[in-house]
């Protein structure tokens, strides 16, 4: 190979490794959009199922291993649960409406997720009551679970 065909196949390597990684970057955020629009979408799917009454088919979102970082630590699916129940739930309905604001989704890698947003509680002639949250999810078979919440 003489240095003219050389110095073509250089170029030629170079160029391939920035096309390569900019179809990289461009499947990244075709997955970013797709991972953002399927969390968003499950999350407001869970406050209406919250909304409905169907606690759990809101807890559903969670994943089995779930923990959820109270004042005093962390806590399981059970503990998680019974918040909601005894602080959010009476005689099986929501005490108010759920609605979630400001999601924001960051990808961790390809199957999680940092969602951070707001929530509010609202209706039923009691004050409104809003706070933050972050959220820590897993893509799985069943679609996107929550691993671990802190909410405040």
């Amino acid at each position: 190979m003489n240095i003219f065909n050389k110095a073509i196949f250089k170029q030629s390597a170079i160029i391939l490794c920035f096309l390569l990684a900019a179809v990289g970057m461009h499947a990244q955020t075709i997955q970013q959009g797709t991972a953002s629009k399927e969390i968003t979408d499950a999350m407001n799917n869970s406050a209406n199922e919250w909304n409905k009454g169907h606690l759990d088919a809101f807890m559903s979102l969670y994943d089995p291993s779930a923990t959820m970082m109270m004042p005093t630590g962390p806590v399981g699916m059970g503990g998680i649960k019974g918040l909601y129940e005894t602080k959010y739930f009476k005689d099986g309905m929501p005490k108010q409406n759920l609605k979630y604001t400001d999601m924001q989704v960051r990808m961790l890698g390809a199957d999680y997720a940092l969602l951070t947003g707001g929530f509010t509680l609202y209706g039923n002639n009691l004050p409104e009551r809003s706070g933050r949250y972050s959220l820590v999810l897993q893509h799985t078979k069943d679609g996107w679970k929550i691993l671990h919440d802190h909410s405040s």
